[in-house]
């Protein structure tokens, strides 16, 4: 698991001089590792109407579903940013993680490097809904 780890960071960080970030100035890159195996990425795309900014977890993660379809699911992400400090998932992002991948491992930039750590520990009370009777 540690191989797979280091590869999607990689992923990430190779990703993140795609990101379009004139607005912020911060170029985020982010990577999913799903139970197939397969690396996808994404990265933020901002908008002058910020609201339509997407987050690059959520690009990756919606890459993942487009190849692999609605079963995917993740086994890890990996998120950086092109700056130095702290880069968690957003809130929506830490949400979307939880909807495909609820036990999903995830990397990304803290204050002193990089952090490893379940979704569930950022994220310990997902909204799910109720199952259809």
């Amino acid at each position: 698991m540690k191989k797979d780890l280091d590869r999607l960071v990689d992923a990430a960080r190779d990703a993140v001089c795609r990101a379009y970030a004139p607005y912020s100035r911060l170029g985020v890159g982010a990577a999913v590792l799903t139970t197939k195996g397969n690396i996808y990425t994404g990265v933020n795309v901002e908008n002058a109407s910020y609201g339509l900014t997407v987050c690059a977890e959520r690009v990756a993660i919606c890459t993942a579903v487009a190849r692999e379809g609605p079963a995917m699911r993740l086994k890890a992400l990996a998120v950086v940013s092109d700056q130095p400090g702290p880069c968690p998932p957003c809130g929506a992002c830490r949400q979307v993680i939880c909807e495909f991948g609820p036990e999903a491992t995830v990397i990304f930039q803290g204050p002193d490097g990089l952090e490893e750590t379940p979704i569930t520990q950022l994220l310990p009370a997902s909204f799910s809904l109720p199952s259809p009777s």
